[in-house]
């Protein structure tokens, strides 16, 4: 692969990664999503279904977008072994940084489809507003309702779920670190080191959140969107 078709699917696959998702998840649309979400999450709480639509939907999504987001740090990666000079290497790093972040936040998603979504309650009107009211009431109390388990269970695989992705990533940075000062290459030598400390503080930020994800969940319905 040159360097121009490089770039030319660096192009392609930045596209697909905004628009294909969408059209290849299903007919639920990204308009609607937040609007259906709210208005589903009444009848979930009251009733424990209503949601399995639209949490389905939001899986094929992240799915779709983690494959791009993956293709897209493989085609970064072959780049930047092909560009010259500094600026370049620069750009095409930052943006294979950006790649690698999406794709963990996109496998995070696809693992708890549930709780990625729960930031669109955000903006309630007062029937919702009711509901989310009660949510936080239970929550506070400990008084754990079926449903209520499975949106506290959910939450803290999301948070797991972070926790194992931003601990893979942190060796596998822990050791281009270590390639990297052997071999005197000190300016990656030292973003490597950086990347990976601070992806350590990733995983223990989210394995502390997942270990007591009920009180975390509360501060989420708090407002902490």
């Amino acid at each position: 692969m040159t360097s121009r078709s490089s770039a030319i699917a660096l192009v392609l696959l930045a596209v697909a990664f905004v628009f294909v998702p969408g059209m290849v998840a299903g007919d639920l649309g990204q308009d609607n999503l937040a609007e259906v979400f709210r208005k589903g999450f009444v009848g979930y709480w009251s009733s424990g279904a209503g949601l399995d639509g639209v949490v389905d939907y939001w899986f094929r999504y992240h799915v779709v977008k983690a494959v791009i987001a993956a293709l897209l740090v493989i085609v970064l990666g072959v780049l930047l072994r092909q560009v010259t000079s500094r600026v370049a290497v620069v750009l095409v790093t930052l943006l294979g940084l950006l790649s690698l972040a999406a794709l963990m936040a996109n496998v995070q998603g696809m693992v708890a489809p549930l709780s990625s979504l729960l930031p669109m309650l955000q903006g309630a009107g007062p029937e919702l507003a009711d509901t989310l009211n009660e949510v936080r009431r239970r929550l506070a109390a400990g008084d754990h309702t079926p449903v209520l388990d499975v949106l506290v269970d959910d939450f803290a695989r999301y948070h797991w779920a972070m926790a194992v992705i931003a601990g893979v990533v942190a060796v596998v940075f822990a050791g281009l670190s270590v390639w990297s000062w052997k071999r005197r290459v000190w300016g990656f030598g030292v973003l490597t080191t950086l990347l990976s400390a601070a992806l350590i503080v990733v995983v223990v930020a989210n394995t502390i959140t997942a270990a007591h994800s009920a009180p975390a969940l509360l501060a989420l319905f708090e407002g902490g969107w």
